[in-house]
């Protein structure tokens, strides 16, 4: 997926657009006051999954892609 941007492409990595609509649908879920926090929370909630050896939404959604 390429985003035109200005006279150039901007190449969105792989996996970004299924983080982001994770944490969209959380923001929309909970509601939080304080937004930025609240992202850093999920972040830091799937960065841990992860290393305990959870499935990566980045790399599923590598395999999607593919």
């Amino acid at each position: 997926m390429s985003i035109p941007f200005s006279s150039t492409n901007v190449r969105v990595p792989v996996g970004f657009q299924n983080l982001l609509e994770g944490l969209a649908r959380e923001v929309l879920r909970e509601q939080p006051t304080d937004v930025v926090a609240f992202a850093a929370q999920h972040f830091q909630r799937l960065l841990e999954q992860r290393e305990a050896g959870a499935l990566d939404p980045v790399a599923w959604e590598a395999l999607l892609e593919d």
